[in-house]
């Protein structure tokens, strides 16, 4: 009896130690898009320009990084100078938007989760091609039927694409090895 006593005195912090462990895990919640957010490579509001935006939450960082398009954003996770402590990555729900003017404030998805089209006719708010985020497969397909491309999950997004300067870069140059980008 002495042993069960002393064997669940040792489990009962093992075990408040891993429910700590999966609250720490939890993912931040997406800020709210105001006027005063600015773009992290462009230096502008990102408010000024039309299409999906992104946000970044870091370990090492204080407030999320605002991105003024998804592929900036995307960009963000595979350049080197970059941190790599990211938390989480929050794109515009394009499926839930009032309108490619107007991504709205607060429908976002969870870049890892969403479904991407890229090489599409539509533009990102600094006139390169960009890559569209949907967190449901029918509104990427017909956002597609409209505007055309292919839809690519979050890990499957070319570096070239998201790298590469040429307007029609849709280059399937396999995936961009970021997975969870953890």
């Amino acid at each position: 009896m002495k042993r069960l006593g002393i064997a669940l005195a040792l489990l009962i912090p093992l075990a408040l130690v891993g429910c700590g462990e999966k609250e720490a895990a939890k993912l931040p919640p997406p800020h709210r898009m105001t006027a005063e957010v600015v773009g992290h490579y462009c230096g502008m509001n990102v408010l000024e320009h039309p299409g999906p935006k992104g946000q970044i939450f870091a370990a090492s960082l204080i407030e999320p990084v605002w991105f003024s398009s998804v592929r900036d954003t995307l960009a963000f996770t595979m350049l080197p100078d970059e941190p790599k402590d990211i938390q989480a990555i929050y794109v515009s729900d394009m499926g839930k938007a009032p309108s490619w003017d107007k991504p709205g404030a607060d429908n976002w998805v969870e870049a890892r989760k969403a479904q991407f089209v890229i090489g599409s006719r539509a533009k990102s708010g600094m006139g390169g091609d960009e890559a569209v985020p949907f967190s449901d497969r029918s509104a990427a397909e017909k956002f597609i039927a409209e505007n055309g491309g292919r839809i690519v999950a979050f890990a499957d997004v070319p570096h070239a694409y998201v790298l590469g300067s040429g307007e029609k870069n849709t280059a399937d140059d396999g995936a961009s090895g970021r997975g969870s980008a953890d």
